[in-house]
């Protein structure tokens, strides 16, 4: 069996069964671990979510910022941003089906075929140990495949607060649990969120820095999968293995394989422009 994790689509369908061809994943044995947004900016979102969702147990997605956003507004609760491609799954037959199936699906995914290894979208914030993390996630699925979910996504949008505190009101808590699990790229040394900034590392004003780079942040305890940060692109140190490398953007779309602890890279040109 290969466990393959893969980083985010951003419907970029054709690009993905390339690169599956390319490894020659079998889904009767093999396993696929996906980093979130399988969905808008590329060209096919709704194709990503139904051949996804069709490969039951043979694939493990945790939800990015992207599928968020795509639940808030299937809720009617989000706004349509100016490069949304989501019309074709918010307009689908199945949608109703879809958008429950991803709300089943976590913000933090571990394996016990895989022990050393935990899937997010984006980062976890210094503060936190990984009991902390679990812990968080588990709050906000809870909600997320609760009748109360529409309360959730009213109180979705937002950058604050910045810091951690286990004394947060309950919809402070929420968005820092979501912004930080789906939108994390850069803290302060402190460990505030700098969700503003969104570049490249060597792009990052003075005190500001990767998340996982910040001075005293608590150990994890395993290396975590990530996607979300295209213009960190793939990155294997410091404690992660980063897989977005920009295939929204006509870039690749990047698979490494976990299973033999190799972390040998595939990856296909999208060609999307």
């Amino acid at each position: 069996m290969a466990i393959y994790a893969i980083g985010d689509l951003h419907g970029c369908y054709d690009s993905l069964r390339r690169l599956l061809d390319e490894v020659a994943f079998e889904p009767t044995v093999d396993r696929l671990w996906f980093t979130g947004d399988l969905v808008n900016r590329g060209p096919d979102s709704l194709a990503c979510v139904r051949f996804v969702r069709s490969l039951g147990s043979a694939a493990r997605m945790v939800l990015g910022n992207h599928d968020l956003h795509l639940l808030a507004r299937y809720h009617g609760i989000g706004r349509s941003k100016s490069n949304d491609t989501l019309d074709a799954v918010l307009d689908a037959p199945d949608v109703d089906e879809l958008m429950v199936w991803l709300c089943e699906q976590p913000l933090l995914h571990e394996d016990a075929d895989l022990p050393g290894y935990a899937l997010i979208h984006a980062g976890l914030p210094p503060q936190w140990t990984m009991a902390t993390a679990r812990a968080c996630a588990r709050e906000v699925e809870a909600w997320l495949r609760s009748d109360e979910r529409e309360h959730y996504f009213q109180h979705l949008y937002g950058n604050e607060p910045s810091y951690w505190s286990p004394r947060l009101s309950t919809w402070e808590r929420l968005r820092f649990i979501t912004n930080a699990f789906t939108r994390l790229r850069f803290c302060d040394a402190d460990g505030r969120l700098a969700l503003t900034q969104k570049g490249a590392p060597s792009q990052a004003p003075t005190g500001i820095m990767p998340w996982f780079r910040v001075p005293g942040r608590a150990s994890f305890g395993k290396r975590l999968i990530i996607g979300h940060w295209s213009l960190l692109g793939w990155h294997e140190g410091d404690g992660i293995l980063a897989l977005d490398t920009g295939c929204q953007w006509g870039y690749d779309l990047t698979a490494a394989r976990l299973d033999d602890g190799s972390h040998a890279r595939t990856a296909i040109t999208c060609g999307v422009t």
